[in-house]
């Protein structure tokens, strides 16, 4: 799949960006082309070798009649995790790999709640707020809006 300038896309434990632009580097003595993505969190820019992008997972936003799905996500029932702390970090780091916006979704929404009852360890509270970020980024995007607005939608369920 192939990218301009100007899509926004996201890139999995990133989060969503835009292309700002497509560049030959030369790194250890090899050329290769990269997307140049400006991520709107944070302000940072990353580079993406073409070359990896279906490796990568590297996808197009989702359109904004996909965020009431993902919010819809968001307000469901909790899915049972296992009791296993590694278990359900392995399984949790799975889905946020995938770069699938409904099972960050799910990461975000099993955590929160996680956290309401029992609290969070460093780890895994570590990984709620990687996979709240990677979530307001896309819906930041998607919605063309703020990262405030997007985070008191979410606050705002919970």
């Amino acid at each position: 799949m192939t990218f301009a300038v100007g899509d926004k896309v996201v890139y999995p434990m990133h989060g969503a960006g835009t292309i700002e632009a497509i560049e030959e580097r030369e790194i250890l003595g090899e050329k290769h082309r990269y997307y140049i993505m400006r991520m709107p969190i944070g302000d940072m820019k990353v580079m993406i070798p073409m070359a990896n992008v279906a490796e990568i997972g590297l996808r197009q936003i989702i359109g904004d009649g996909e965020v009431e799905q993902v919010l819809a996500v968001l307000r469901g029932e909790r899915t049972r995790m296992s009791s296993n702390w590694n278990r359900r970090y392995r399984a949790n780091l799975e889905k946020i790999k995938s770069g699938n916006i409904y099972e960050v979704a799910e990461v975000v929404r099993n955590l929160t709640l996680r956290d309401q009852e029992k609290g969070l360890s460093t780890g895994e509270r570590k990984m709620l707020e990687n996979a709240r970020q990677i979530l307001i980024s896309e819906l930041v995007l998607a919605q063309n809006t703020t990262e405030e607005h997007v985070q008191a939608i979410i606050d705002s369920i919970y």
